[in-house]
């Protein structure tokens, strides 16, 4: 009888426990749902994805290529379009430097295809986002001096000479203003620039530029990249005006075909803005932009840019 008694006993207290134990996981399980445990970490997850950080869109890293307009030959500021865009693009808590500005005068697709095989430009090459390129008006004005004021392309490209400077004129080849890095360049006067001269130098100078332009892309493909379209500096000049505005145009459409083939490449348009006013615009040796005229220049370039 006592080990019966003992068992039951054993039984109640075990059933009461047990029932103790599946009110107290009831109430935890309800507690759970009411107020779950996990809510307290997802209230510190962010809300929504951050902003990213100040990174390359923001912080424009800038290499200037090109002729004598890149260096800004005759702004009297020596600012040129590169600096003016540099500065401009530092306003207002902008962030923009200069790695370097390649411009050299009298340089044409030729040489400029060269430079870009050394190891030196292909490394500023990789390290700039904004790549500014201006080239193809030696070639296509052929260092013309029409008005006998030696600030012609292939004139500024003997300035860098000193000891050609001292030869007299006369004693020079005619027609060979040899630019450095590249074959002599004929010089045109004012009677050469028909527009079947000038258009004759368009077929193999746009497949150099369609080279140099593939090239830049291959170097450095995620660089955006601003080729700065031609003008005509003739244009007040009687007879020149329109053979002048045919081969820029000519240039410039063939220019734009080629930017098109590359999705991270723009033209920046020159020639509406020195149109009908190059008195304005030109410096005296009547090629080359003023200050102002590459004022201009550096805010359409900022427009394409931003």
């Amino acid at each position: 009888m006592k080990d019966s008694k003992w068992t039951w006993r054993t039984v109640s207290l075990v059933s009461i426990l047990a029932t103790l134990l599946l009110i107290t996981g009831f109430v935890y399980a309800v507690g759970d749902i009411l107020n779950p445990k996990g809510e307290q970490f997802l209230s510190s997850l962010p809300q929504e994805t951050a902003a990213p950080t100040a990174a390359a869109d923001d912080e424009y890293k800038i290499l200037a290529l090109g002729d004598s307009l890149a260096k800004g030959t005759g702004d009297n500021s020596g600012q040129g379009f590169v600096k003016r865009t540099v500065d401009a693009l530092s306003a207002n808590g902008g962030k923009a430097e200069l790695l370097g500005n390649m411009g050299i005068n009298g340089l044409t697709t030729a040489a400029l295809q060269s430079k870009l095989q050394e190891e030196g430009v292909q490394y500023a090459l990789r390290q700039a986002n904004v790549i500014l390129i201006s080239i193809g008006g030696n070639d296509l004005f052929r260092g013309s001096d029409i008005l006998g004021t030696g600030g012609s392309s292939g004139q500024a490209a003997a300035a860098e000479k000193p000891s050609e400077q001292t030869v007299p004129q006369s004693t020079k080849a005619p027609a060979n203003n040899k630019v450095e890095g590249t074959t002599p360049v004929p010089t045109a006067s004012a009677g050469d620039l028909t527009p079947e001269s000038l258009l004759s130098a368009l077929p193999g100078a746009a497949k150099r530029l369609g080279s140099i332009l593939d090239t830049v892309a291959e170097v450095n493909p995620q660089a955006q990249v601003y080729y700065i379209g031609l003008y005509n500096p003739f244009g007040d000049i009687e007879g020149l005006l329109i053979p002048g505005n045919q081969a820029v145009t000519a240039w410039n459409n063939a220019a734009m075909d080629m930017i098109n083939k590359h999705q991270n490449m723009t033209l920046v348009p020159t020639f509406d803005l020195f149109d009908r006013h190059l008195a304005k615009y030109l410096s005296n040796d009547h090629f080359h932009p003023n200050g102002d005229g590459y004022q201009r220049m550096s805010e359409r370039i900022v427009q394409a840019v931003r």
